[in-house]
């Protein structure tokens, strides 16, 4: 026969399981969900970093004054990246900006099979301003660069193979130079004899230059071009304080000039931390990036 003491007291230690049971259970529940939330906003802000479109606005001070206010828009490396469908949301993003001008700096894709692509986002930037492209080397990897420069000149786009074009506004003039990425044709025009060119025939004119490779600065400074516009280094990737970046465009550690505006030992360079990536690669604290130059 139990007695009623021991009754009671296997009865309370039972009940006090269950609840140590039931309290556990609810404990592990909120660190499921928890855990859930965390993986979310992580996820949530891993597809921000790669996908979240960005600007930044770069005065240069050194232009002609008719060109005062001009706006350029940097379109670099979007390696056939989509921003919604047939680039919706990188259009918007760009006409928002209120450019004067386009520059389309390379590596707009790297496969010939993203080449269906193109005609969507070329039309697109085409109708919101004139728009100029140079190569970048991921295009001539692909050997798609003789389908693709007649392509974009067919949607608008005006493509400059180590050529130059006049522009003028308010009585002033300024040269806007191309420069065929070095992965081009072996024996092409050098960005010196594309400068040469324009002095000899232009007189001392404004330079600013299309070139996809920002790591040829030199190059660049010794051409005597007054500004380039680049891109290439997709902005180190990942981008952490006090540094340019950690990986450079030959998967080096801990590149220079990968994003931003440079002083060069004559000129300055503005280069592009770009739009997209070839897989594996991703970014970190490096959104895709569509930078404003406003001459001054």
């Amino acid at each position: 026969m139990i007695k009623e003491e021991d009754w009671n007291g296997r009865y309370a230690s039972a009940a006090g399981e269950k609840r140590r049971k039931r309290r556990r259970r609810r404990r592990r529940i909120r660190r499921f969900f928890t855990t859930l939330l965390v993986l979310a906003l992580a996820a949530g802000w891993f597809y921000w970093q790669q996908n979240g479109l960005s600007t930044e606005t770069i005065v240069v001070d050194s232009a002609p004054d008719g060109f005062a206010g001009y706006r350029i828009a940097v379109i670099s490396d979007l390696h056939a990246k989509e921003f919604g469908e047939n680039n919706e949301r990188l259009l918007r993003f760009v006409e928002g900006l209120e450019p004067d001008l386009i520059a389309i700096t390379g590596d707009i894709l790297h496969e010939e099979a993203q080449l269906a692509m193109v005609p969507a986002v070329a039309e697109g930037l085409a109708a919101i301003a004139p728009t100029y492209y140079v190569t970048g080397n991921h295009e001539w990897a692909a050997g798609a660069v003789r389908e693709l420069e007649p392509l974009l000149e067919t949607c608008g786009v005006r493509v400059l193979s180590n050529e130059y074009v006049m522009l003028e506004q308010n009585g002033d003039r300024l040269a806007l130079l191309g420069a065929e990425d070095s992965n081009g044709y072996a024996d092409q025009k050098t960005v010196g004899e594309l400068a040469d060119e324009v002095r000899r025939e232009q007189g001392d004119v404004y330079q600013l230059l299309l070139s996809h490779r920002n790591n040829r600065y030199e190059e660049y400074a010794a051409a005597g071009v007054d500004l380039t516009l680049s891109g290439h280094a997709h902005g180190g990737l990942i981008r952490l304080p006090g540094t340019d970046g950690l990986i450079g465009p030959q998967r080096e550690w801990m590149p220079d000039y990968t994003a931003g505006l440079y002083d060069l030992s004559y000129g300055q360079m503005v280069v592009s931390r770009g739009l997209g990536n070839q897989l594996p690669a991703f970014r970190l604290f490096n959104r895709p990036d569509v930078p404003l130059v406003v001459l001054q």
